[in-house]
């Protein structure tokens, strides 16, 4: 079955917990003993009906304060479709919570009110989703049973929004109305709203169409771990672990490895079931070639005329995500890309974006928490990189602070760093 992953976001208060809570328990995903406990606490708290947000705030200070602070992932299944749900905070000073959450969604999914109707929150959780290259965005106006399901309402919200995603990169963005509370066009079409002639959203969300969303095209391969047995049995085995990043492995493909630059051919492609035909993102394999070859973990399998850029001069959007200090020019970090580490130095910061107004900064000095800004970067090793609008694998990395090992940053590579 395909899998679909999908990031939720929208202002605090919007319902998004609601609303998942409503498409795991209208598609009768939840277990009972879960339903029990959700009914017991929401009667403990004195509301007037089960609250299914608690389904995904967990976190004591989340059920306390009714909004959620942390990424919250729930898994459900339809005979259609597999889907893992990241419900991302909708505040302001949880921005790198969304990003995390967004970073590996095929589809982002934004709430309005429709009493409130565009905000600046829901303009900052467009952008983001557009920035972190998400391919379809949903755009799901909300409490329309408290605006008696007036199609006026919903008209005028969604010119507003499609107005603001022009300048944005959105490639598919659709509009629904719906009642979280109430049920309406979330798994069931609504016959509140006649006027309305799309589909229910988990309709929407069994078949929108995202095998085209993958690169098939650049074939990459990062060499996570080297497979050398040595048993008796296996003392000329030799396979090479990781995950697809892009494009299509077979057997018998002429491949080069980087950063050596020998060529080989591909013997076999092995998974746990057994060998297969053939290897695309993202499927976990270990590749056989045919020539004795020294690679290690680091180094990259592609094809011989379709090769990754490789630089050490790279220009990339981060994230800043430390609430220890900020980014500012000459820093030092650890570099972590695809299956390759090095560090690198922080050359320059051209500009900090404002993610409500789209305003680029140029006077500023540094990025602090939730912050995202361009900046030039030079790695002390080569890197194997795609723009990250190409590859959203090949083109994405994290910044890691050697003192504490925290992860303080999150980066999309734009490309190698101009010469002016």
């Amino acid at each position: 079955m395909e899998l679909l992953r999908f990031a939720t976001a929208g202002s605090v208060d919007d319902g998004k917990s609601t609303l998942i809570g409503r498409l795991l328990y209208d598609s009768k995903s939840i277990f009972e003993d879960q339903l029990e406990s959700i009914e017991q606490t929401s009667r403990d708290r004195g509301d007037e009906y089960t609250n299914l947000a608690l389904l995904t705030d967990g976190l004591r200070a989340e059920r306390e304060q009714g909004i959620t602070i942390d990424v919250a992932y729930r898994y459900f299944a339809t005979p259609k479709r597999k889907f893992i749900i990241a419900d991302t905070p909708g505040h302001i000073q949880y921005t790198r919570n969304m990003v995390t959450g967004c970073s590996t969604a095929d589809l982002a999914l934004v709430l309005v009110d429709a009493r409130n109707g565009i905000v600046e929150q829901s303009r900052r959780h467009a952008f983001l989703a557009s920035l972190l290259r998400v391919p379809h965005l949903v755009v799901c106006i909300n409490k329309m049973d408290l605006v008696d399901y007036d199609q006026e309402v919903f008209d005028e919200i969604k010119e507003e929004f499609r107005a603001f995603a022009t300048k944005l990169d959105v490639t598919d963005l659709t509009f629904i109305p719906i009642s979280a509370l109430k049920g309406d066009n979330v798994v069931h079409r609504s016959e509140n709203m006649p006027w309305y002639e799309g589909t229910s959203l988990l309709h929407h969300l069994e078949e929108v169409f995202i095998s085209s969303d993958r690169n098939l095209i650049d074939a990459r391969f990062p060499v996570q771990y080297v497979i050398r047995p040595m048993s008796d049995a296996h003392h000329d085995y030799r396979g090479y672990a990781g995950t697809v990043a892009g494009g299509v492995f077979k057997p018998g493909d002429e491949v080069i490895v980087l950063p050596s630059g020998f060529t080989s051919t591909i013997e076999a492609i092995e998974t746990p079931d057994g060998p297969v035909d053939e290897a695309f993102a993202p499927m976990a394999v270990t590749i056989r070639l045919a020539d004795e070859i020294d690679i290690s973990r680091g180094d990259m399998i592609c094809r011989p005329h379709n090769q990754p850029q490789i630089g050490q001069d790279l220009d990339a959007m981060i994230c800043w995500m430390s609430e220890q200090g900020s980014l500012t020019p000459r820093d030092k970090y650890l570099f972590k890309h695809t299956t390759r580490t090095g560090r690198v130095l922080v050359k320059d910061l051209h500009y900090r974006l404002d993610v409500n107004t789209l305003h680029r900064d140029h006077d500023a000095t540094g990025l602090a928490l939730n912050e995202i800004g361009r900046v030039s970067l030079r790695a002390t090793v080569p890197v194997f990189f795609d723009d990250y609008r190409r590859n959203r694998e090949t083109g994405s990395f994290i910044l890691v602070d050697e003192a504490t090992n925290n992860t303080v940053g999150a980066g999309m590579i734009l490309g190698p760093t101009q010469q002016v």
